[in-house]
């Protein structure tokens, strides 16, 4: 008898899988949602990034970029957050922060498409976008 013939039925609550699955982008997925929800209420960035810290080096390599890619957009951008509110006395930190905020949405937005092409963001370890 042909040993790889054979297959042995599953047995109960087993599931058998003939296609490789996919990845779940849930949580890279909220982790965005939560950066962007952080312009409507503050602490929601917070929060994201304690899950992007989480999750972080527990799936494929394209997807733990995700999370290194969100964990450096959170301390990037409260580095920046922090010299422009404190340029705020001098007037240039209003422009400053409004640049921040660009800065902000374009990362996120790139990220949200990156993993809706199942792909790693690109330039992780730029400081700009």
């Amino acid at each position: 008898m042909n040993e790889g013939a054979t297959q042995q039925a599953p047995g109960k609550g087993e599931v058998v899988s003939e296609t490789p699955r996919s990845p779940d982008t849930t949580m890279v997925t909220v982790v965005y949602a939560l950066y962007l929800a952080s312009f409507v209420v503050g602490f929601t960035s917070v929060i994201g990034v304690v899950i992007a810290y989480s999750y972080g080096g527990s799936g494929p390599t394209w997807l733990d970029e995700h999370y290194r890619y969100q964990i450096r957009t959170f301390w990037i951008g409260l580095l920046y957050a922090s010299v422009a509110t404190l340029l705020t006395l001098i007037v240039i930190g209003f422009p400053l922060l409004l640049a921040l905020a660009v800065w902000f949405i374009v990362r996120c937005v790139k990220g949200f498409k990156g993993v809706q092409e199942k792909r790693a963001p690109h330039h992780v370890d730029s400081w700009l976008l």
